[in-house]
C-alpha cells in the first residue's frame, strides 16, 4: 500500500497533496482513506471541528467575557475530538446551544457534535437521526434550595416553585417524582442557566432542579454559596453522553473510541505529560496499542495510529479532566463516585484496545 499524508483528509481535495504534506507530517494508508466515514471527511475538509456546548455551565462548558476562551470538561472534550481528527487541538469551533436548541442544531449540521450535558435515554437514542456514543460523565438529577428554606428533603417542597430548564429529561423526572410522591410544584421555566441564575436569586422560585454536578458548578457561581444547599434525594439517572448523528455509523464509532482512550489511559497511567515518552519506550502491549506504536487500530474508524496519543496529550486521562474542572482541583470538589474507574468502585470500563 502506498501510504499518504494525513492532512490530505484535513483540507478541501482541490489543495495539492504537497501543501497537504507540508501542513502536517503523519501518514494514513489508502485502505483506511477508503474506510473513512462522509461525517470525518467533512469535518477534515472544512478543517475545523463544529462542537455544540453549554451556553453557560460552571464546570462544563464556559466562556471568558474578557477572552472569549471556553473552559471546562465539555469543552476541554471538544478539544481532545479536535486533536484526535484533525490533529490539533485548537481546530475547534464551539457553538453554545440552549437545551431547546441543541438536537434541531445537530439535525441541521450547525454542529458535528454535541457535548453538551444531554443524558441519554431510551427515547432519545431510538429517534432515528442521533446516536450517542458512550457515557462521559454519570450524574442524577436533584434539588438546590437556600438553607433557610428549612428542608432536609425534595419531598417537603410540596406547594414549592422549581425551577426547570424545559424540553430536557429534568422537567420530565420533575413530573414523575411529583406524581409517585403525590407533590404539587409549580413550575418556572428557565430556558438557560443565566435565566436560572437571575429567577433563583430573585425570588422568583424556591429551588432549582437539575443534574446534581450542574447544581454543583451553579451553587459555586451564587455570591453567598454556603447558603445553598443540594438536597440529598437523587431522583434520577444521568448518563451524559456525546451525541452525534446516524446517518453514518464510522463517525459515532470513531467518537466512542476517542472517549474509551481517554478513559484507558488512566487505567494504565498515561498522562498528558508522560503519553508521548510512553509511545516510545513502553513494553505494555496495552499501552503501545493505545498509544499506536504497535498495530494500525485506528485504520477501520478512519483515524491515524496516533488518535488517541493525541487526544491524552490534549486533556490527560480521564482522572485528570475530572479533577481539573469538577474534582479536588476546581471550585466544584465534587466526588469521583460512579465516575471512577471499574477497579476503583466506579462505572467507567473502557473495552480492551486490541
Amino acid at each position: 500500500m502506498t501510504p499518504m499524508n494525513f492532512l490530505d483528509l484535513f483540507m478541501p481535495r482541490r489543495l495539492s497533496r504537497t501543501v497537504a504534506t507540508f501542513a502536517l507530517g503523519f501518514a494514513v494508508s489508502e485502505s483506511q482513506i477508503e474506510s473513512i466515514g462522509s461525517k470525518l471527511e467533512e469535518i477534515r475538509d472544512r478543517g475545523v471541528l463544529n462542537c455544540g456546548v453549554d451556553d453557560g455551565q460552571h464546570g462544563f462548558a464556559e466562556q471568558d467575557e474578557e477572552t472569549g476562551e471556553w473552559t471546562g470538561f465539555e469543552a476541554d472534550l471538544c478539544r481532545a475530538y479536535a486533536a484526535a481528527f484533525l490533529g490539533d487541538a485548537e481546530r475547534v469551533n464551539f457553538v453554545p446551544l440552549t437545551t431547546v436548541q441543541r438536537f434541531d442544531a445537530l439535525v441541521d449540521g450547525e454542529v458535528d457534535m454535541l457535548i453538551r450535558n444531554t443524558s441519554w435515554t431510551f427515547s432519545r437514542d431510538a429517534e432515528a437521526r442521533v446516536s450517542f456514543a458512550g457515557t462521559y460523565y454519570y450524574d442524577g438529577q436533584g434539588f438546590l434550595a437556600p438553607a433557610d428554606l428549612g428542608v432536609s428533603s425534595a419531598r417537603e417542597l410540596d406547594g414549592a416553585r422549581i425551577c426547570v430548564q424545559p424540553e430536557t429529561t429534568t422537567a420530565l423526572n420533575l413530573i414523575d417524582y411529583a406524581r409517585t410522591f403525590e407533590l404539587d410544584f409549580v413550575t418556572v421555566e428557565v430556558p438557560t442557566l443565566g435565566r436560572a441564575l437571575e429567577s433563583y436569586q430573585g425570588g422568583a422560585c424556591d429551588a432549582f432542579t437539575s443534574d446534581i454536578s450542574t447544581l454543583a458548578g451553579f451553587r459555586a457561581t451564587l455570591e453567598t454559596p454556603a447558603e445553598h444547599v443540594i438536597l440529598p434525594d437523587v431522583i434520577s439517572k444521568e448518563p451524559l453522553g456525546p451525541v452525534v448523528m446516524s446517518r453514518d455509523q464510522k463517525f459515532p464509532d470513531a467518537v466512542r473510541w476517542v472517549l474509551h482512550a481517554i478513559i484507558a489511559a488512566e487505567e494504565y497511567g498515561v498522562t498528558a505529560a508522560n503519553a508521548a515518552e510512553l509511545a516510545e519506550t513502553s513494553d505494555n502491549p496495552n499501552i503501545r496499542r493505545l498509544l499506536g506504536a504497535e498495530g494500525p487500530l485506528g485504520e477501520g474508524l478512519g483515524l491515524d495510529a496516533q488518535f488517541a496519543l493525541r487526544a491524552i496529550e490534549t486533556t490527560g486521562h480521564y482522572g485528570e479532566l475530572f479533577d481539573r474542572h469538577l474534582g479536588r482541583n476546581s471550585d466544584l470538589e465534587l466526588r469521583r463516585g460512579l465516575n471512577a474507574q471499574w477497579s476503583q468502585g466506579g462505572l467507567l470500563y473502557a473495552p480492551p484496545f486490541r
